[in-house]
């Protein structure tokens, strides 16, 4: 067997970006980020009536954005 071919794996700290909580687990990977975790995720918190409702906000403002445009 060839010595030091595999990459080190180690205990990694995941920051969340939305609410930065520390995740930590084992990776390969120096440094994580993810954009949205278990503890701030509106399927896990219970909060998925309000980001049903923020993405149709969202959408509006969108579409309401696009129309002043081509006045």
């Amino acid at each position: 067997m060839k010595k030091d071919i595999h990459p080190k794996y180690g205990e990694v700290k995941a920051v969340c970006t939305s609410c930065n909580t520390e995740h930590v687990f084992g990776s390969t990977a120096e440094k994580i980020s993810v954009d949205i975790c278990s503890n701030c995720h509106p399927f896990y918190t219970g909060n998925r009536s309000t980001a049903k409702a923020r993405g149709r906000v969202e959408r509006f403002n969108k579409i309401l954005e696009k129309s002043n445009t081509k006045k």
